[in-house]
């Protein structure tokens, strides 16, 4: 769910008044302070998975309230090419200078929504989550996290304060894993879990010996990914297992296989392209 939107509400605003800055000099030239009145249509122009159409509808209520947008798909549903998608009517004006900022959230959000959804579906008769990553960018990751939900997979963490998550670079600063879960089950609220990244299965052993809820396998490859997930099985104590590190749409169905439980990965974010949406004008 997206939060509500007194949280984003502020980046709205920023990003139309960015885009606007001291004033659409097109439109104002060319309406000359008149009121028209128009209708726009908005149409998919490839195939995928809609995201953010709630965000848009907001963006216009935010420029002008008496803007009306009309939905015809949810945020999730897949479309082709060709469907229109929304309609949006009101001041001409309003609907020239919301165009741009509103397409592009929605083409970007679209677009992750739809890699994401590839993702998943070949993992749809297998019992691993996809997961997304903190791999975001600066300003928009709640959009782009959004987005990842949409388009069927789980949040990872939202920032540094979801859990902790003990990489390499920690792991360096402390003499052993032991210690640095110790360190910091010693320091954290109780409710938060602990993640640790391992890179061998002498690393995973350690981990779970140290008490991690959850156990990230960092760059195995599916043999020894495999191993591991079977120590794991056969260990006393339950741990989650995620697998993470290359993981692309011809990898992630050998490394669902191996058993694990979650499969995080940043490709649905960092190598998604935008889907081609249009907004078409009509003026009565």
């Amino acid at each position: 769910m997206l939060p509500p939107w007194i949280c984003l509400d502020d980046a709205l605003k920023g990003w139309i008044a960015e885009d606007i800055g001291r004033g659409d000099v097109t439109t104002q030239g060319l309406l000359a302070g008149s009121v028209r009145m128009g209708r726009a249509y908005w149409v998919a122009k490839m195939d995928g998975v809609v995201a953010g159409l709630p965000v848009m509808e907001r963006l216009f209520y935010l420029l002008d309230s008496e803007v009306e947008v009309t939905l015809n798909r949810c945020d999730g549903e897949y479309c082709q090419a060709g469907t229109a998608i929304a309609e949006i009517q009101g001041s001409l004006a309003s609907l020239l200078m919301g165009e741009r900022v509103a397409l592009n959230l929605v083409m970007r959000l679209s677009g992750i929504a739809t890699v994401t959804r590839q993702y998943v579906d070949l993992l749809a008769d297998l019992s691993v989550s996809l997961v997304d990553t903190r791999k975001t960018t600066p300003g928009l990751r709640v959009f782009e996290k959004y987005a990842s939900r949409v388009g069927g997979a789980v949040n990872h963490r939202m920032g540094l304060d979801d859990a902790v998550m003990l990489k390499d670079n920690h792991l360096a600063v402390m003499e052993s894993v032991e210690a640095a879960v110790s360190q910091v089950r010693s320091n954290i609220p109780y409710p938060l879990s602990i993640e640790v990244e391992a890179e061998t299965i002498e690393q995973m052993e350690a981990a779970i010996l140290a008490g991690a809820d959850i156990v990230m396998l960092d760059n195995m490859p599916p043999s020894e990914m495999r191993e591991a997930v079977r120590i794991a099985r056969n260990n006393v104590r339950s741990v989650t297992l995620e697998a993470s590190g290359n993981i692309t749409l011809e990898t992630v169905r050998a490394v669902a296989e191996t058993g694990v439980d979650y499969i995080s990965t940043s490709a649905t974010v960092t190598r998604s392209p935008w889907m081609d949406i249009s907004m078409k004008f009509e003026v009565g």
